[in-house]
């Protein structure tokens, strides 16, 4: 679909960025803070690149106020950041930490004192080390009461400031490499406890949505899911059914059960023949049924393209690139479903992930068209190489890849797409999980790598400037006399 003209972004467009605790706060044992889950993994000899960790991370924990000013000054309309629930709880439940919450209330008030709207993860992988140690984590239902009840000790601390909530970061990501590839903390590779642990989230989130309105009338929730478009690798019948294969154990898997409390019923025949679905006790539909977001929290970053796969094919523990080398991941799939190819079409990152900007578009309008919901793009963005020569970073490919993102968006929303916002992962550079801090991504370039935290200090990139334009202009398509 072609458009003459595209529509103006909405005058009250959230333009903002997103980040998470454990990979930009650091002072991981400082004022009370309890370890993460995270804290533990990454003192795991070869689980990081070059062992890198979140202790320090940028120090956005002491530097806040520098890291707001600089938000004021770019102009964001809105900042997504995660709450790190062993910083409130050191424990998981239990005797509340203080200090931690004081925390929070400083940086959600400095943020609205400069107009910034805050939009807060609940959960963002930190899982207190604590609720691991003690019943396994997402393994053990318990994890839905204790979620609940430290989800509703914010809604009642912050309520009254905050007006949208992310539930679950990218469920799909957590409990995959948390469960299958063992990637992520707690490390497991066992399909049968990864889909149990997923069933709990999913009940946690459905019981936190639940409950939010009663706690903040007028605010807004929903999980945020790693969205990542299928293709078919042809017009083979054969490759087209792969790609339906995988559109929904990749993604209607979770997002049909966030929206309407059911699990799509040819991945759960293909599990119930392996003995491998989730044990269901009574009540449990029911509550899946009562967790409908308000929106759907889209956090994308590519597509994947899919072939058959045949039953003795490529499995699912591909080499997975966290070292920048291009060309080193490996295809993936399911026996017997799908199996990933590269698309020809498309240009990749030093990661090896596909630069799609239309297929955040198609993303879009297949979110909306299938479950009618607004969309929050949570997160967006490139990981790159970025260098610092002087005091500047020329980080013009980044520019490309999120104009090209905002043009797809635009497009979406003249389709008819309810877009809210579009928070660019990230603010600052900060730790990328596996990656460790060479994996740039931020408007901001914090001085410090792998070896030496430096001084940490601040810069602005060329993305920084151009970023402030943007919503200045409150977009860039069409020209900005248009748009005003």
């Amino acid at each position: 679909m072609k458009h003459e003209t595209l529509k103006p972004f909405p005058r009250d467009f959230l333009w903002g960025a997103a980040s998470a605790a454990y990979q930009v706060e650091g002072a991981w044992d400082q004022d009370g803070r309890g370890p993460s889950i995270w804290d533990e993994f990454v003192r795991i000899p070869g689980k990081t690149f070059k062992g890198t960790n979140g202790d320090v991370a940028v120090d956005h924990y002491n530097r806040f106020r520098e890291d707001v000013a600089l938000m004021s000054e770019m102009g964001l309309k809105t900042y997504r950041f995660s709450i790190s629930w062993s910083r409130v709880f050191p424990d998981g439940t239990g005797e509340p930490n203080e200090a931690g919450f004081r925390f929070y209330d400083e940086l959600i008030d400095a943020l609205k004192a400069e107009g910034i709207e805050p939009i807060v993860t609940l959960y963002h992988w930190d899982l207190p080390l604590a609720l691991q140690n003690r019943y396994g984590g997402w393994e053990s239902r318990q994890i839905i009461e204790d979620f609940h009840a430290y989800s509703l000790a914010l809604f009642k601390r912050y309520g009254d400031r905050v007006k949208y909530w992310v539930t679950l970061n990218e469920q799909n990501i957590f409990i995959k490499f948390g469960y299958k590839t063992a990637l992520h903390p707690p490390g497991v590779q066992d399909d049968k406890r990864m889909y149990q642990a997923n069933h709990h989230a999913n009940l946690a989130n459905a019981k936190v949505i639940s409950d939010f309105h009663a706690i903040v009338p007028n605010g807004k929730i929903g999980p945020s899911f790693a969205y990542a478009p299928a293709y078919p690798a042809s017009a083979n019948p054969a490759d087209v059914l792969a790609y339906e294969n995988a559109e929904e154990y990749q993604s209607h898997w979770w997002l049909d059960v966030y929206m309407d409390g059911v699990y799509p019923q040819a991945t759960w025949n293909h599990l119930a023949a392996r003995g491998l679905t989730p044990e269901i006790e009574e009540g449990d539909f029911e509550l899946l049924a009562k967790g409908r977001p308000d929106f759907i929290g889209v956090n994308y970053y590519r597509t994947e393209t899919y072939e058959a796969n045949p039953l003795d094919g490529v499995g699912e523990q591909g080499t997975f690139n966290t070292t920048g080398v291009k060309g080193t991941m490996e295809s993936t799939g399911v026996p017997g479903r799908f199996r990933t190819v590269r698309n020809p079409h498309l240009e990749a990152t030093n990661w090896d992930w596909e630069i799609d900007p239309t297929g955040l578009r198609i993303g879009l309008r297949r979110l909306v068209n299938r479950y009618r919901l607004p969309v929050l793009i949570s997160e967006n963005g490139l990981g790159e190489f970025d260098k610092l020569e002087g005091d500047s970073i020329d980080d013009s490919y980044r520019i490309v890849y999120l104009e090209a993102h905002i043009k797809a968006i635009q497009e979406a929303i003249t389709d008819g797409v309810d877009v809210i916002g579009y928070c660019v992962w990230s603010f600052t550079d900060l730790l990328s999980w596996l990656n460790g801090y060479q994996k740039r991504y931020g408007f901001v370039y914090v001085d410090r790598d792998e070896d030496d935290v430096k001084e940490l200090k601040r810069l602005k990139k060329d993305s920084f400037y151009w970023y402030q334009q943007v919503i200045e202009q409150n977009g860039i398509y069409p020209s900005p006399d248009a748009v005003r």
